[in-house]
């Protein structure tokens, strides 16, 4: 994939506003969000993700763990693997420490990583709830940007047969449905619980489920 210049650029400078004297790490994260084959878990989704977590600023506690688990959060994705997220929390446990990062930070940083694998955080993980909400939000989105989001999860998928494809797609909607809310913070609640039920609801009515 062809990486935008003007992505990488407002990415490269958030990197560099978190931990300035790093630049390698970030560009290797930017490159894991440029693999080939990556139509959605790619530096739009990174970037939009960052820009909600600004507008979640005053929910969170350890806003700088937050951001950086933003950043590793998809950094391995692979649809042919389960456990993309463990995968991820050990990159940055690896990673971080050789940034400069202290370790209780960077072990804040691998639990909300791994916390993207279920979106539900207790209620009180305020982070928790930061980071899920930032990268659920596309759920409640414009009935044109969900639908990039649904045809650009569908290309990762590519490998996946359509029948098998809406199976899976549909049991993941109806867990989401079956919640008794997807957003923990209070804007995330008031704003985005009702679009995002429309949205999935919606889709899930499209495929069949």
């Amino acid at each position: 994939m062809t990486i935008p210049a003007g992505i990488e650029a407002q990415l490269l400078a958030r990197w560099h506003a978190l931990i300035p004297d790093a630049p390698d790490v970030g560009r290797t994260l930017l490159a894991r969000y440029a693999e080939p084959g990556r139509r959605y878990h790619d530096m739009r989704h990174l970037l939009d993700v960052l820009g909600t977590i600004d507008r979640l600023a005053s929910y969170g506690d350890d806003l700088e763990a937050v951001r950086l688990a933003a950043w590793f959060h998809d950094a391995i994705y692979d649809s042919h693997r389960s456990d993309n997220e463990e995968a991820s929390a050990r990159l940055a446990e690896e990673l971080l420490p050789a940034a400069g990062v202290g370790s209780a930070r960077t072990a804040e940083v691998g639990r909300l990583v791994r916390l993207t694998a279920h979106h539900q955080p207790d209620a009180s993980d305020s982070d928790g709830a930061v980071l899920s909400d930032a990268d659920l939000a596309v759920l409640a989105s414009s009935p044109e940007r969900y639908g990039e989001y649904t045809a650009g999860v569908r290309s990762e998928y590519a490998h996946v047969d359509d029948a098998a494809f809406r199976r899976g797609r549909a049991t993941i909607l109806e867990d989401l449905l079956g919640r008794d809310f997807l957003f923990h913070t209070p804007y995330g609640r008031k704003t985005w619980e009702r679009p995002a039920r429309h949205n999935m609801t919606a889709e899930l009515a499209l495929i069949g489920g």
